[in-house]
């Protein structure tokens, strides 16, 4: 079966609706409480955050854990997967700026359970909620961006199509003509500029990959166009008919540690957060280690990651001193370089912890 691992992101896009869709929009969503309360999961061992209640700048990893067509893995109790979007969100109400900052899902990073267990394994980061689901992939995005992670929302579903069709489309401006669909699906057609996407189009858009000539990075931009494209969509008008209807669908597969009263104070002081939307992604280096391909995170993008995210939650710059920037030294004093463009394929070696004690 094919694999829609990227399409939760239209469920996650769910908490940037919220930041904008104003009284009418509460008033369907209060309505819809029942359902939502069944999606509240606390992380283990942490402490429920008070930040929104402070109305301080939050910063909120959105998980879309992959599933087969029609979500048949949904239904199966023990399945967990791979987190294979990750998107970490800060808002931050008091400069109404919104940033979206994509993790590759194939992100070599060192795994964490918790913040007291460090695995040692040197995996794809989207394998982290595979090993320990919604806390591990909080604490190893933590550990890896130097990022303090206050809220997580993950889903599991395919619900695009409803969604983009509950806020009447999306209008988004295409980077090149492409065609793309299911197999035994008539393809969509998509041509370069300005186009208003349906659910299923929105899907397709969503979906292609192989095709794209920036390969992931080019799909994980289209997934943030698309998340804004909704939020944009959402805050214009006759949106919210079907709105309930598609939060009950949602919430059979969301698990979040935002409460209700959480979201009911978003509502209210942190919509105007959604005028400014800052897309950006960690730019990693493509690099076989051993048999495994990785995106290989180079230690001055890290920090510039770390650097932008926590300036937009008003936090001071600090120095990233993780596994990962140990073994970039490592590597480095081999030989490997992040700016080589020969032809000879380089070698990036995993060392053991012992030998990355500086």
């Amino acid at each position: 079966m094919v694999k829609k691992p990227f399409l939760k992101i239209l469920g996650l896009v769910l908490l940037l609706v919220i930041f904008v869709s104003g009284a009418y929009g509460f008033r369907l969503y209060a309505q819809a409480q029942g359902s939502f309360d069944k999606t509240f999961k606390q992380l283990a061992g942490r402490q429920t955050s008070e930040k929104i209640s402070q109305s301080k700048p939050v910063s909120i990893l959105l998980l879309g854990v992959d599933t087969t067509d029609n979500g048949v893995r949904d239904t199966e109790t023990n399945y967990k997967g791979n987190s294979d979007t990750m998107i970490v969100v800060t808002v931050n109400p008091k400069t109404k700026k919104t940033t979206m900052m994509s993790i590759p899902r194939d992100t070599m990073t060192q795994i964490w359970k918790n913040e007291n267990d460090n695995t040692r394994k040197i995996q794809k980061i989207n394998s982290a909620y595979n090993i320990g689901t919604e806390n591990s992939a909080v604490v190893t995005t933590q550990k890896l961006i130097n990022v303090p992670i206050d809220y997580y929302v993950k889903v599991d579903f395919n619900s695009l199509e409803k969604i983009v069709n509950s806020v009447g489309g999306v209008d988004v401006n295409v980077p090149f003509s492409f065609s793309y669909g299911d197999a035994g699906q008539v393809p969509s057609n998509f041509r370069k500029g300005k186009m208003h996407l349906n659910g299923k189009q929105a899907l397709d858009y969503a979906r292609m990959r192989h095709d794209d000539p920036n390969g992931d990075y080019g799909r994980q931009q289209r997934q943030r166009q698309i998340i804004s494209a909704i939020v944009k969509s959402a805050a214009s008008a006759k949106t919210f008919t079907h709105f309930k209807k598609v939060l009950d669908s949602i919430s059979d597969s969301m698990t979040t540690n935002l409460s209700f009263n959480d979201m009911q104070t978003m509502f209210l002081n942190y919509r105007d957060a959604s005028g400014n939307i800052d897309s950006d992604h960690l730019q990693g280096y493509g690099q076989m280690v051993g048999d495994v391909s990785y995106e290989l995170a180079p230690t001055k993008e890290i920090q510039r990651v770390s650097d932008k995210l926590r300036k937009q939650l008003g936090l001071p710059e600090e120095t990233v001193n993780n596994e990962e920037t140990k073994l970039n030294r490592l590597n480095q004093r081999h030989g490997f370089s992040f700016n080589y463009d020969g032809d000879i394929p380089q070698t990036y070696k995993i060392y053991k912890s012992n030998q990355t004690s500086e």
